[in-house]
């Protein structure tokens, strides 16, 4: 998402605002007006991990909207922060699908990853994209802005710059989080 630029504008946040005060027809209003963004959001990270999915990033946005449209109560301020959103959307379609994947082929029980994979975040898509979901979880439960912003840097393809906007953190703390995340998630998926 590096040629994304997350940028104010007036249209996008009223938008917004609508929809988060529960005027559903604002996201069918909202969506064409970010979904090239979106596109290049799904084709980002879906282009770091090839052979990982079989979904393509139109697909990925489509079924977004459907999930953001299930959406009951919506609190957010501007676009970064949707796109921050459309992130989590986007991180929960790839696990299922990575989940329904592992249990057609294995029922899903191989979920533990040595500490190269884990670094690279590697070679087996869809088990470590599941043993990356469920070591996320246990971040979030300690540590939850740590694992946002693991959440908007490796599924939503943000920079350093982008992820402090949309969590309305200073750059250097979002790098330290970063840091932080990339260590123990090398710890625990190692294990």
């Amino acid at each position: 998402m590096n040629n994304l630029v997350i940028r104010p504008d007036q249209r996008v946040t009223e938008l917004l605002l609508k929809w988060g005060g529960g005027d559903k027809a604002a996201l069918d209003e909202l969506i064409p007006l970010v979904y090239d963004e979106l596109r290049k959001l799904a084709a980002s990270y879906l282009r770091r991990k090839p052979g990982a999915q079989t979904l393509q990033a139109t697909a990925l946005v489509h079924e977004a909207y459907v999930r953001l449209a299930d959406q009951s109560s919506i609190s957010m301020e501007n676009r970064a922060q949707f796109f921050g959103l459309a992130a989590k959307v986007m991180r929960d379609i790839l696990v299922d699908h990575a989940r329904k994947r592992l249990a057609a082929k294995r029922g899903g029980d191989q979920l533990r990853l040595s500490l190269t994979e884990a670094e690279r975040f590697g070679h087996k898509p869809e088990v470590e994209l599941v043993a990356l979901d469920d070591a996320l979880k246990v971040l979030a439960s300690t540590n939850p802005q740590h694992s946002r912003v693991v959440e908007l840097r490796f599924f939503g393809g943000l920079t350093n710059e982008e992820t402090a906007q949309v969590m309305t953190l200073s750059h250097a703390t979002t790098e330290r989080y970063w840091s932080f995340a990339r260590a123990w998630l090398r710890r625990e998926l190692a294990a």
